[in-house]
């Protein structure tokens, strides 16, 4: 008996050692993560501080300008949202230019081409070609029968620390976060898909194009355009819930019905249909990468976007550039779009290379800047395309392309000597008091307004959403966990629910196994090999009924 106590007390003062050991090396790994996280939030206030001193640097434009006659493009193709982890574009130096545009006059032009030939549109004439583009940013908005909204409640002043949410996510997948509703907008991202559209006329116009490097111009400009939204917009929108819907029925004004639906949640995958009465017709399946890398964010779009136009059969096949967000633990949030963009029309083979030009502190370049050169089947240089994604996109006849001497590195540049530029996009104004209401456009504020007649699916009918939009944020963020929740337990039981022999070893198998779109239907892409969703029909005729029986119960 004495022997086992002996032993207890020994095995006691040992355990009760080794405890103030452990004890003594958590509280010092305790201090050393603390010191670090001191030390990496100093750094980024230093870093923010030598960065604004550089940009206030005597000599030193904050907003510099560059002529059209300059230009570059990256011919190296493939997918631009694989982006190197350690990559930070505000520090790298931008590619040489690859190509050089001289303006020539109309006049020199024909007696180079030797006369206008057959299908061909005279430049130096302001009512032929310039109607056709030009007139695709500014043709006047239809006034809609439907009285819209033109205001939301202003963003309530809410202060909180990103940092101390974010210092633990580094690495990690973005939708995998929970995150309150103070970093997002009232816009769920089906919305913000939608939001795509706002320049809808450049399709319209395509349309009527002759020529089909024309038409590949303001296909061009509408791929771009989709970007001016974001210039401001750093908050992100609300992830869908599976099975979320948000449908556009805008036929009186815009001329066009749109569908988005959430396909997949892990990871989050959405489709997207778009109908115009005017003749083409637009579909994709996006699904969202996003990474916390520290000082910022990279946001990665994966899958292709087609548009087809039915009169012609031009089918023209792309995919998304990578948007990144800047000063993350410190300073003003800004974005950035930077990668190559390759659009191909699989009809005549013609193609566009679109280079966004990622944002350096060591450019001479202006901020946000887009080129581009269109090629026809044959791969001859047809036009030249400048601008920037924030404000408007320019295309340039060429008339004639030759090499430029070697550089001093030994590089050489194309130099293509070109007609004076045309207006393809403008960007419209904001709306008034648009810096209290997250920044939006006039077509993203009547995006969460109220409709009669959605499916129960809508994101218009998210709770957690529209009381945000009113801005009564802490409602909101408890309604937001009591949706993750119920949507974490449907899809408990809809795993659970299969059997063992479904032979789905993955996550994301198991997952695409369990759960069907309501209104697309998995398939084999026949131009990209790629699998999407595909819409399968029957939205719209549920609608006119008003039968919405199949819709799940997801709010």
């Amino acid at each position: 008996m004495l022997n086992l106590t002996d032993a207890c007390r020994d095995f006691l003062e040992l355990a009760e050692l080794h405890s103030r050991k452990w004890q003594r090396a958590l509280q010092y790994e305790q201090e050393q993560r603390a010191h670090l996280e001191e030390t990496i939030e100093q750094l980024a206030k230093q870093h923010n501080s030598l960065e604004r001193a550089f940009r206030s640097a005597p000599g030193r434009s904050n907003n510099p300008t560059k002529s059209f006659s300059e230009g570059s493009l990256s011919t190296q193709k493939g997918e631009d949202s694989e982006e190197d982890e350690d990559t930070e574009y505000f520090d790298a130096m931008e590619d040489a230019t690859s190509f050089i545009t001289v303006i020539t006059e109309a006049k020199e032009d024909r007696k180079a081409e030797g006369g206008t030939g057959a299908g061909s549109v005279d430049w130096a004439s302001s009512d032929n070609t310039s109607e056709v583009l030009d007139a695709a940013s500014l043709v006047p908005k239809v006034s809609s029968k439907v009285k819209r909204r033109v205001s939301i409640p202003n963003k309530p002043n809410y202060s909180l620390n990103l940092w101390s949410i974010m210092k633990n996510c580094i690495g990690r997948e973005l939708s995998r976060i929970p995150m309150p509703v103070n970093f997002n907008e009232p816009l769920s991202m089906l919305q913000r898909l939608t939001e795509d559209l706002e320049y809808h006329q450049l399709l319209d116009n395509a349309v009527t194009c002759a020529s089909s490097v024309e038409q590949m111009c303001l296909v061009a400009a509408f791929s771009v355009s989709s970007y001016s939204t974001t210039v401001h917009r750093i908050a992100k929108p609300f992830n869908p819930m599976l099975g979320e819907t948000f449908e556009l029925d805008r036929l009186d004004d815009m001329g066009l019905r749109s569908l988005c639906e959430q396909v997949s949640h892990h990871p989050p995958s959405a489709a997207h249909y778009v109908c115009s009465k005017h003749g083409w017709s637009l579909w994709q399946e996006i699904t969202i990468s996003s990474k916390f890398r520290g000082k910022y964010i990279s946001i990665m779009p994966l899958g292709a976007i087609h548009l087809e136009f039915q009169a012609s059969g031009n089918h023209y096949v792309w995919r998304k550039s990578t948007s990144t967000v800047h000063n993350i633990i410190v300073g003003k949030l800004w974005i950035d779009q930077s990668g190559d963009i390759e659009i191909v029309n699989h009809k005549t083979n013609d193609r566009c290379q679109l280079k966004f030009l990622p944002y350096s502190y060591f450019s001479k370049e202006a901020a946000r800047k887009v080129t581009g050169v269109v090629s026809d089947g044959q791969g001859k240089a047809q036009y030249v395309l400048s601008g920037s994604w924030d404000e408007q996109m320019e295309c340039a006849k060429i008339v004639q392309s030759s090499p430029s001497s070697p550089s001093s590195d030994g590089k050489q540049k194309t130099v293509y000597q070109t007609l004076p530029a045309k207006l393809l996009w403008k960007k419209y104004p904001l709306p008034e008091n648009a810096e209290n209401m997250y920044y939006f456009s006039e077509l993203a504020l009547t995006l969460n307004e109220l409709e009669d007649g959605v499916a129960p699916t809508d994101s218009r009918l998210r709770p957690d959403q529209r009381l945000m939009e009113k801005g009564r944020w802490d409602e909101a963020n408890a309604e937001k966990q009591r949706l993750e929740e119920k949507q974490r337990s449907t899809r408990r039981r809809r795993l659970e629910s299969l059997t063992p022999s479904s032979g789905c070893s993955t996550e994301a198998e198991k997952e695409a196994d369990a759960y069907l779109p309501l209104w697309f239907e998995k398939k084999r892409d026949p131009l990209t090999g790629e699998m999407a969703c595909i819409y399968k029909g029957g939205y719209w005729e549920a609608k006119e009924r008003q039968d919405w029986h199949m819709c799940p119960n997801i709010f």
